[in-house]
């Protein structure tokens, strides 16, 4: 549904975005992580059809983002930083507004303006001007126009910025829902413990470039090495004396017991707790320690910082 080769654009001499290829397939979701001025909105807007690469191509569901841009337009909802509210008219206003633009007819304008508008809690706001909403209101507005015209794509930036904790939630659920639908959806974003609960894929980028991407188990055992576990005990913790299975490494013990990183665990794990339980111990669980996807931005930033 996205495809990107070699994608990249220059201003002057500098580089915003150098060489970015990216694959996400429907019903996936990828965030798109990096610092400020890594590249992230400028992709962003090459894939709307905003800016015209200087290298490279794009295709949104299918269409070349230069030869197409009506197409590609028509296809995304695009959540910018800057929201573009008219604070002057009111929410349904605004929203009908957009419709008309997306050509849908007054029925439906009404039918999907007002579903998603009490799906967020706005059905009561809707008559208001939108200079009288709260941030968080104006995000909840801004996504629903994003969404109003049900694209096979989303690209959104930052989407649950400025709301409270339930706002949040409502947003993350109404993401996974439209995942469910065959979505392709991109999230830029600064909330790691979000991308982790979001994303199927993960991309980092730093300097317009793509440091690392994969599955977040993927990226957990290119950057932090092997699985860890912790073998939890009850009583006197025994030494293993015979040979560890092949893959299996002593890590420094924990609270609870010993810890192992283990490269195989469906096959090692097994062969681990026999040899505790040949040996008398008493086993209270074998379970793998967290590693969260901020230990894994934190590595590929300190990679290429360091290295």
């Amino acid at each position: 549904m996205i495809q990107t080769e070699d994608l990249s654009k220059q201003f002057g001499d500098y580089w915003a975005v150098n060489g970015i290829s990216l694959e996400v397939k429907p019903g996936q979701v990828l965030a798109l992580l990096g610092q400020n001025g890594a590249g992230k909105t400028t992709t962003v807007r090459m894939l709307t059809s905003v800016l015209i690469p200087t290298r490279g191509w794009a295709r949104i569901a299918g269409y070349d983002v230069v030869q197409y841009p009506q197409r590609v337009r028509e296809v995304v909802g695009v959540l910018t930083e800057q929201q573009g509210l008219y604070l002057r008219m009111t929410g349904r206003e605004y929203l009908d507004f957009f419709g008309r633009i997306y050509r849908l007819d007054g029925n439906e304008r009404t039918k999907r303006s007002n579903a998603w508008m009490d799906y967020f809690g706005l059905t009561e706001a809707g008559d208001k001007p939108i200079g009288q909403y709260s941030k968080g209101m104006r995000q909840k507005l801004a996504l629903t126009r994003t969404m109003l015209h049900s694209p096979p794509v989303l690209l959104l930036d930052e989407p649950t910025s400025a709301m409270d904790p339930e706002s949040a939630q409502l947003v993350r659920k109404a993401i996974s829902s439209l995942r469910s639908e065959q979505r392709t959806i991109i999230i830029c974003t600064h909330n790691l413990a979000e991308a982790e609960m979001l994303a199927d894929k993960i991309a980092i980028i730093y300097r317009g470039c793509i440091l690392v991407s994969g599955t977040l188990d993927e990226l957990k055992k290119r950057l932090l090495g092997p699985a860890e576990f912790e073998v939890r005990l009850k009583g006197k913790w025994p030494t293993l004396t015979s040979e560890l299975p092949m893959g299996v490494t002593i890590l420094p013990p924990g609270e609870m017991g010993p810890r192992f990183g283990v490269e195989d665990p469906q096959n090692a794990n097994p062969e681990i707790l026999r040899r505790f339980f040949e040996m008398g111990a008493e086993v209270v669980a074998m379970q793998e320690l967290p590693r969260t996807l901020e230990q894994v931005y934190l590595a590929a930033m300190s990679q290429v910082k360091h290295g």
